[in-house]
Parts: C-alpha cells; sequence; structure tokens
C-alpha cells in the first residue's frame, strides 16, 4: 500500500506579511495512522525540498501526541525536508492520494496543474483521494471524466466559513472552501466548529478541520480495505 502525500509550497498569508504553509497536525496525524497501517508514504510538493510550515500550528497549544511524535522522529523530518518535486511524480506507483491542509494549498495547490492532473487521473484509476480542512481547495478546478466537477453530486467538507471566520481570514483568503465546494456542486456537510468531521463519498474523502485529520486517514485506509 504506497500512497502519496500532498504539501503546499506556499508560505504567504495573502497581503499580511504573515507566514502560511502546511498545518503540523494535519500531516502528523495522517502521517502516523497510514504509517502504522503499513502504508509506504512518499511526500511532494510543487516545489519539491522542504515545504513551509505554518507558525501558528507549531504553537504549544495546537501540539499533540502526533505531532510531538513528529518532530522527534528524524527520518520523519528527513522526509519532510526532502519532498519530490509534484510535477516529477508518476500515479502509477500509488495507490492514494493523501493531502494535508493549511491556508498554503487556497493558492497554489488550488491551481497546480500538475496536481489537477493528479487528481484527475487517480479519480478515474479507481484511486482514492483524501483531503482535509483546507486542502479540499484542491477540487476548485478538478473535473470528472465528463468534465463536470469532480464533486458535483458528491457529500463533502471542509473548512467551514464559520472556522474561517473565528480565524479573522474571511476577507484575506483567495476564496472560502465551503463557499467553492457548494458552488462546483458539492453537498457540503459540517459538524461543530473544531471538532472531528469527515465526508467519504465513493473515491473522495474529506475532513473538515484539523482535528477531524486522523479520522480522514482512518476513511481513506478503510476504502484501500486496510
Amino acid at each position: 500500500m504506497k500512497i502519496l502525500m500532498v504539501l503546499t509550497s506556499h508560505d504567504q498569508l495573502g497581503d499580511t506579511g504573515e507566514k502560511t504553509g502546511f498545518w503540523l497536525e494535519e500531516l502528523a496525524a495522517p502521517y502516523y495512522a497510514l504509517k502504522d497501517a503499513g502504508a509506504q508514504l512518499t511526500l511532494a510538493s510543487p516545489l519539491g525540498g522542504q515545504p513551509p510550515l505554518d507558525p501558528k500550528s507549531a504553537d504549544p497549544a495546537f501540539q499533540t501526541d502526533a505531532t510531538r511524535r513528529f518532530e522527534a522522529d528524524s527520518a520523519a523530518l528527513a522526509t519532510l525536508a526532502s519532498t519530490a518535486k509534484l510535477a516529477e511524480i508518476q500515479l502509477d506507483a500509488f495507490d492514494a492520494l493523501f493531502y494535508p491542509g493549511g491556508h498554503g494549498p487556497l493558492w497554489d495547490l488550488a491551481e497546480d496543474k500538475a496536481s489537477i492532473a493528479l487528481i484527475e487521473g487517480a479519480i478515474q484509476a479507481g484511486k482514492p483521494v483524501a483531503a482535509v480542512c483546507h486542502a479540499p481547495a484542491i477540487f476548485r478546478h478538478t473535473k470528472d471524466a465528463d468534465g463536470a466537477p469532480l464533486v458535483q453530486g458528491k457529500a463533502v467538507t471542509g473548512f467551514s466559513n464559520s472556522e474561517e471566520d473565528a480565524v479573522g481570514l474571511t476577507q484575506v483568503v483567495p476564496f472560502l472552501v465551503e463557499e467553492m465546494l457548494k458552488a462546483n456542486g458539492g453537498h457540503y456537510g459540517k459538524g461543530e466548529d473544531w471538532a472531528p468531521f469527515v465526508v467519504s463519498d465513493g473515491l473522495l474523502v474529506t475532513g473538515q478541520n484539523p482535528a477531524s485529520s486522523e479520522a480522514t486517514a482512518q476513511a481513506l485506509l478503510a476504502l484501500l480495505g486496510s
């Protein structure tokens, strides 16, 4: 079981002058859920190399057992520091895709042609795609084989409008995940703000927020029969 985890390379939070990137829990929790289940993991990003960590996600208030394990894991840190370039990835080498969130994907992965092609190819090949929190931004431009939005008619979730408002970034982000999924015809659902909530529909698995990260990975494993 080989799974590709795709991280953002974008580190600027709009024009605020603040940094963003991937959210640590959204990498660490799925990383170990998948790895401990026997998956072979490969990490990739649009630019390759070390992807940017959202500095806020390293705050002690947001640490979990998984993040602490990751930060103490020299092998995991070395893998993170040398992610493959997304455009060089061969889909045939993997059984599934997993996209951690953080605000970064709103700017790069949502628009990245290599990512879009990878996702569309995965679905057409019957391989599941999972995304958590802001990472469902990857479905902004993806299409199915008939040219319709990939999420059209699908049950999906992602970072909610109310959660974006709570972190004060509604006017900063290029688009709202919830609104985009609805506009693309997705049947958007959500749980309580900041509580775990995961939706599986066909080959798509989506999680609402950081707390949904591990459960999103477990739902992906269920699709893979593990």
